[in-house]
């Protein structure tokens, strides 16, 4: 048997939740209403024949071949991921087919430069990066003058001897 009030409290409950939720309804729909802004979907991955296409135009001599292009950029990609063996194979290939190691050097010096993504979902951007420095291997920041000069021997230290 359910209690005499019950059913009075639960209409009275139900009443003053759809007063509620109506009139924060009618408050939303009343004024200018602009359509919320949808962010813009981020531009699909370009092809791998575009890429390589791309990279034919932009990169001259042999680091422009598309064999040279793929391989050189997997073996940096393997690098950046501190694959070192599969790199190393995948460079052997490189060489085979006759492809500057020259530009490798350079590529690779510029993802270290511009810093290897750490993030669990550096996938992609990883990717791109290597891609980037890979049709631009010049764009990297240019190291300190005083880090990429050879250092100077440091000169013979007199303290603490006698003259003779």
């Amino acid at each position: 048997m359910a209690f005499p009030g019950q059913r009075s409290l639960v209409t009275l409950l139900c009443a003053a939740f759809i007063a509620g939720s109506w009139s924060t309804a009618f408050a939303q729909g009343s004024g200018d209403a602009k359509p919320p802004e949808q962010p813009k979907a981020p531009e699909p991955p370009m092809s791998e024949a575009a890429h390589l296409a791309d990279v034919a135009r932009t990169v001259s001599g042999a680091a422009g071949y598309p064999e040279c292009a793929h391989l050189g950029e997997l073996a940096i990609t393997l690098m950046a991921k501190n694959d070192l063996d599969t790199a190393f194979r995948h460079m052997d290939l490189y060489d085979r087919f006759g492809c500057p190691g020259a530009h490798i050097q350079q590529s690779f010096r510029c993802v270290l430069l511009k810093g290897i993504p750490t993030s669990k979902d550096s996938a992609s951007t990883l990717e791109g990066l290597v891609r980037t420095c890979w049709a631009t291997p010049k764009a990297a920041p240019a190291a300190p003058a005083a880090a990429s000069a050879p250092a100077a021997p440091p000169a013979p230290s007199t303290a603490g001897t006698a003259p003779r």
